[in-house]
């Protein structure tokens, strides 16, 4: 898997959740997994997230780490198997930073307040993930948090590198470790 951390901000609206975005923007083919900072803003029509449309529930941060990862020949509920892989890793990495996380399903909250947002859905071609954390908490529509405004990491680039390492390395080993078994 390929990892790519830019430094171009880009507004998060939901729709860069599509089939090969990445490969569109960044010219990077294949399965791949990008990171990104920039405000979040998803409408309720941009919404992949059906409760969240029914509970009238839109997404804002004033300024977000944002992840997406389009990988092929996977079915929704392995998707949705690496979204919550995702979100464990970057648990253990905030954890390896001192801070105390919890984890309820595919979302982390510090204190009772909610640090990202995150969506799995499956394209005709691939699985797309969304994962964002947020950097500044103000004006977000729910009790949150932010990793600047709220934690003091101001490592955000360094938390992007090793999250995407560490999750391109898991998949790569779990791909590699379903190779080695012998079928009974």
């Amino acid at each position: 898997m390929k990892t790519l951390l830019t430094d171009k901000e880009i507004k998060y609206e939901g729709w860069q959740l599509s089939p090969h975005w990445i490969y569109k923007n960044f010219k990077i083919q294949g399965d791949a997994i990008v990171a990104f900072k920039g405000e979040c803003e998803v409408k309720l029509t941009e919404m992949v997230d059906i409760e969240d449309v029914i509970n009238n529930e839109p997404i804002y941060s004033k300024n977000m780490l944002n992840f997406i990862t389009e990988q092929f020949n996977v079915s929704l509920i392995e998707g949705v198997f690496r979204q919550r892989l995702l979100i464990c890793i970057i648990k253990e990495a905030l954890e390896r930073r001192g801070i105390k996380v919890e984890r309820y399903g595919d979302d982390l909250y510090i204190n009772c307040k909610k640090l990202t947002v995150s969506i799995a859905t499956k394209s005709q071609t691939s699985i797309l993930i969304h994962t964002g954390i947020n950097i500044n908490s103000q004006g977000a529509p729910v009790k949150a948090c932010g990793l600047e405004s709220d934690l003091g990491i101001d490592d955000t680039d360094k938390l992007a590198k090793e999250v995407m390492e560490r999750y391109a390395e898991e998949i790569d080993d779990i791909m590699m470790a379903s190779t080695k078994v012998r079928g009974v």
